[in-house]
C-alpha cells in the first residue's frame, strides 16, 4: 500500500487474510471496525508479523486508506487486492461488466491505484498488489470465465499475481489449467487458495504439479471440519517435493472468526509452532517467508 519493496522484505507473511470484508452473504459479520483492524495488525506484529496480503477485491469494502495508515502506524506491510469474487457476493446491477471494463479496473488499481472507489472515503492513491477472482464450486462459471480471463490480461500487462479463491477448495486443477495452459499466466504467478477446504491428496498432488502456488488458510473457525486434515496435506506436498510452493494465511472473512480463535496472530501464535513440530521449523519457514517473496513478487509494472 505504500510502494513497492524488495520482495525479500515482505519477512514473515500472512498470505491469505483480510482486515476489512463486507459482503451481503455475511450480514451482521462485516469486518469493518478500524479499532479491531489495527488491533490486530499490532498483535500480528509483536508475534512477529512483518507483513500481511488482503485478499478483500474491489466492492467488499477493502478501504484502502485505512490499509495505508494501518501500514504507516504499525510497520506491517500491507498488500491489498483488486479484483473480482464470486457474482454471488454483488447485486446483479454491479455485474454487467465485459473483459474489458475488469482488465481497466484491474489495471488501474494496479498502475496508478486510480480506479472506482469501494467507498465515498477511500482515496484511491494508494496501488494494489494482486488480483484476486474467484472459481464456482466444483467448476467455472461464466462469471469466473470472465474474471479469470480479465486477470490474466491485466496480469499480462502489469506482471501482478493472480490469487484465486476456490469456493469449499474445489476446482482448482481446472483453474490452474485454464490460466496456465489456455490464458498463458506462468505457474507461479498463480495463488489459489482454501487447499484445505478439500483436502483431497491426489487433487491436491496433481494441483501442486502445474507449478502454481498453493495456500493453505486455516485453521479457520468457518471451516474448521478439515482443519485435522491440515498437516497430512501439508505434509503429503512437502514429502512430494513441493513445500516451496506452500503458503500459510488465516483468511479471516468474519467478526466471530476475529474473536476466536485469535484472528490474525493466532498464525503465528499457535498454527506455526504447532506446524513446526509436526514438519520442521526450515519447511515451516519457507511457508511463512522464503515461498511468499516468490508468489507475490511484481515482474513488471507498466
Amino acid at each position: 500500500m505504500l510502494g513497492d519493496i524488495d520482495p525479500a522484505a515482505l519477512g514473515v507473511t500472512d498470505s491469505h487474510d483480510h482486515l476489512f470484508f463486507a459482503s451481503k452473504l455475511l450480514p451482521g459479520e462485516e469486518l469493518d471496525s478500524t479499532e479491531a483492524a489495527l488491533e490486530q495488525l499490532i498483535r500480528f506484529r509483536a508475534a512477529g508479523g512483518a507483513s500481511v496480503v488482503q485478499w478483500t477485491p474491489f466492492g467488499l469494502g477493502r478501504r484502502t486508506r485505512e490499509l495505508a495508515r494501518f501500514s504507516r502506524e504499525t510497520g506491517v506491510h500491507v498488500v491489498a487486492a483488486t479484483g473480482l469474487h464470486r457474482a454471488a457476493h454483488y447485486s446483479p446491477a454491479f455485474l454487467h461488466q465485459v473483459v474489458d471494463d475488469l482488465v481497466r479496473l484491474f489495471v488501474a488499481d494496479l498502475v496508478e491505484g486510480t480506479g472506482p472507489a469501494d467507498l465515498p472515503e477511500d482515496t484511491r492513491e494508494h496501488r494494489a498488489g494482486l488480483i484476486k477472482v474467484a472459481g464456482a464450486f466444483h467448476t467455472i462459471d461464466a462469471h469466473a470465465r470472465t474474471t479469470l480471463t480479465a486477470a490474466a490480461v491485466a496480469h499480462g500487462e502489469t506482471g501482478a499475481p493472480i490469487a484465486v479463491h476456490l469456493e469449499h477448495g474445489t476446482a482448482g486443477l481446472e483453474i490452474a489449467e485454464l490460466l496456465c495452459g489456455t490464458l498463458g499466466v506462468p505457474a507461479d504467478r498463480v495463488i489459489l487458495g482454501h487447499l484445505n477446504r478439500h483436502p483431497e491428496p491426489r487433487i491436491q498432488r496433481e494441483i501442486a504439479e502445474t507449478g502454481v502456488f498453493l495456500a493453505f488458510d486455516g485453521p479457520s473457525l468457518a471451516n474448521r471440519a478439515t482443519d485435522w486434515r491440515l498437516a497430512d496435506c501439508l505434509e503429503a506436498l512437502v514429502g512430494a517435493g513441493h513445500g516451496g510452493q506452500l503458503l500459510l494465511g488465516g483468511d479471516t472473512t468474519t467478526a466471530t472468526a476475529r474473536r476466536e480463535p485469535g484472528g490474525l496472530p493466532y498464525l503465528l501464535t499457535t498454527l506455526a509452532p504447532w506446524l513446526t513440530k509436526l514438519l520442521g521449523g526450515d519447511v515451516v519457514t519457507a511457508m511463512l517467508v522464503a515461498n511468499p517473496a516468490r508468489a507475490f513478487a511484481t515482474s513488471w509494472r507498466g
